[in-house]
């Protein structure tokens, strides 16, 4: 009698865990993914990671581009970059919304010692203070994240200051993620309220089934060299002698090699299983329940899949651009987590003691206060992710061509009519803007713009007249 295939890794119980838990014969579509279910798929489902981290791993794969005009801008961004580096921000974001795609909601915390959690930090004592970030999944949050259900409520459907253990945090000390909008009085039983839903929660069941083609790719290839010999039948009596070099022929068939010579009877044959009606069959599968999960995980089906582009990434073939939209969303989802340490980055890099080494190389700073200069900073912060489609280097030239043509034809309009303080205020926006042609020019153009206001252009001399003829001087 045939037994149900499994698959045990040794000395792992999650792994029977994960068998056990998606093929329960109870488990149907539209069934609820428990916290301890959601764990164990992004732990050890072959797709459970892929789902949950390749769509982050898109989106923060390129750095932001970071500007902060009107201030010493390279040795202001180097330092936000340091301080972003040294705390880890990267990683800290990305563990965050991986962990609120696995069960549907996840917070990040920061805390300082000596500082109570319910109380809020002063920015400008930050610099001062050992800070550290706690990434927070529903179980640590439990019971505090639950929403308000009551349609009336300034409140409703809206996250408050989460507890941790029973420990409150102020609001302004954690961010709250969700993946997906909360429904109303829909209870989602791994994030523990309602909230999010998981990324698995949709795809449960073609994720089971994913499994499932696993157990079959493992039966084929046990079988796949299995060799069926034909013999002839030894009739209705066979002697020991018989028996003997029936199981001779077969240990041959089992021993021979590339090389060797096996003879058997012109009535014998030996072949190999015949799963060539197998074949189709397996692939089809398992691309149609790939593309299932894809589907229900709203992910486009080419990031499961893995298959390469029938056009390169970069050159903005149809897949590509539906990745990139995909993707860009994502980054937009992302955007509060980068809006919550921004600014925690921003006061403790340019602290009191940068900006007195900012004072000391640039003077103009030694008139304005260290408070004046920060906010100035914080407003002129601007960060823009760059485009997942990038243009060939060729069409980049085109563009940049065009661009400086724009920007030479605005100058000689505008220049004519300007005073001296106008002229060089619109000479350095050109010059700024020239040195973001990196493509067509490779080094900057560096001006200084108040001797530009203060220089006055010398007054030409005026043309020699024509000399008159010898007969009038004579």
């Amino acid at each position: 009698m045939a037994e149900n295939s499994t698959i045990v890794l040794p000395g792992s119980s999650l792994g029977t865990q994960l068998t056990d838990l998606l093929m329960a014969d109870d488990l149907e579509p539209g069934s609820d993914v428990s916290y301890q279910l959601a764990k164990t798929i992004y732990l050890w489902h072959p797709l459970g990671a892929k789902m949950a981290e390749l769509p982050v791993e898109m989106a923060m794969s390129q750095p932001r581009i970071i500007t902060i005009p009107g201030s010493p801008e390279s040795m202001v961004k180097e330092a936000f970059e340091r301080e972003w580096a040294s705390m880890n921000a990267n990683g800290l974001i990305f563990q965050t919304k991986v962990l609120s795609r696995v069960y549907g909601v996840a917070s990040l915390a920061y805390g300082a010692e000596g500082v109570p959690t319910d109380r809020p930090i002063d920015p400008k004592d930050l610099a001062d203070l050992a800070i550290y970030f706690n990434t927070l999944d529903p179980l640590n949050t439990a019971g505090s994240l639950v929403l308000n259900q009551d349609p009336n409520a300034p409140d409703f459907l809206k996250h408050a200051a989460i507890a941790v253990s029973g420990k409150p945090y102020h609001r302004s000390r954690a961010v709250v993620v969700m993946n997906e909008n909360p429904v109303y009085l829909g209870y989602t039983n791994s994030a523990f309220g309602y909230v999010g839903r998981s990324v698995y929660q949709r795809a449960l069941f073609p994720l089971k089934s994913f499994i499932q083609s696993m157990i079959t790719d493992d039966l084929v290839t046990l079988k796949a060299g299995l060799l069926i010999a034909k013999m002839k039948g030894a009739g209705s009596i066979v002697d020991n002698l018989m028996s003997s070099l029936a199981g001779y022929k077969r240990q041959l068939l089992q021993e021979a090699q590339s090389g060797n010579v096996l003879n058997i009877d012109i009535s014998e044959a030996i072949e190999t299983l015949n799963m060539q009606n197998t074949d189709v069959a397996m692939t089809t599968a398992r691309k149609n329940i790939i593309e299932n999960t894809a589907s229900a995980a709203k992910m486009p089906a080419k990031l499961l899949l893995s298959e390469s582009y029938a056009e390169g990434f970069g050159e903005g073939s149809e897949d590509a651009k539906d990745i990139a939209r995909y993707i860009n969303g994502v980054r937009k989802d992302m955007q509060p987590l980068y809006d919550f340490i921004d600014p925690i980055v921003m006061n403790r890099a340019w602290n009191p003691e940068f900006y007195k080494t900012v004072q000391n190389q640039f003077p103009e700073y030694r008139k304005i206060p260290y408070t004046r200069a920060l906010y100035d900073w914080k407003n002129a912060f601007h960060a823009e992710w760059p485009n997942l489609l990038e243009e060939p280097e060729s069409e980049k030239a085109k563009t940049e061509d065009v661009k400086l043509k724009a920007i030479i034809a605005m100058v000689e309009v505008l220049k004519p009519d300007l005073d001296p303080a106008n002229k060089a205020i619109l000479i350095d926006w050109a010059a700024m803007n020239f040195n973001e042609c990196k493509t067509l020019i490779q080094h900057p153009l560096l001006l200084d713009i108040q001797a530009l206001m203060e220089y006055t252009p010398p007054t030409p001399e005026a043309e020699p007249a024509e000399p008159r003829p010898f007969s009038e001087e004579s």
